[in-house]
């Protein structure tokens, strides 16, 4: 199956915090603008064309009922989002072990956990 080529990119729709916030609206269920645009100190204008660049990036789905079009959330294409962010995953779960070890070794073991943390012994001072 062929995919719709996108005008604007899962990235770009998410980067503002208005468009997120009519993602979560969406995520809950269907809305039409009107109950949309409610929700947020703008225009029905304002709202519509972030509906509109939402869409363009595959992220909302519109649906004519009589006259009033409905709007809903399609997360697919939120998985390229997660994929994106997976690869890096590692480092952020590779600092929370090193973290944990750390806190878990109790002030005794640390040094040899973080040697350039290492207290100098008497040995080391100069006076």
């Amino acid at each position: 199956m062929a995919i719709p080529s996108q005008k604007h990119d899962v990235f770009q729709a998410i980067a503002d915090p208005t468009r997120r916030q009519v993602l979560k609206l969406l995520g809950e269920q269907e809305m039409p603008v009107t109950v949309i645009s409610g929700h947020f100190p703008m225009s029905r204008t304002a709202v519509s064309k972030h509906l509109r660049i939402l869409a363009d990036a595959g992220l909302v789905k519109e649906r004519k009922v009589g006259r009033e079009t409905r709007y809903r959330l399609d997360a697919e294409p939120l998985m390229e989002l997660k994929r994106w962010l997976a690869f890096y995953e590692r480092y952020w779960e590779n600092k929370l072990n090193v973290l944990k070890r750390f806190v878990e070794a109790d002030g005794e073991d640390s040094n040899n956990l973080f040697p350039s943390l290492a207290v100098m012994d008497d040995s080391e001072k100069t006076d």
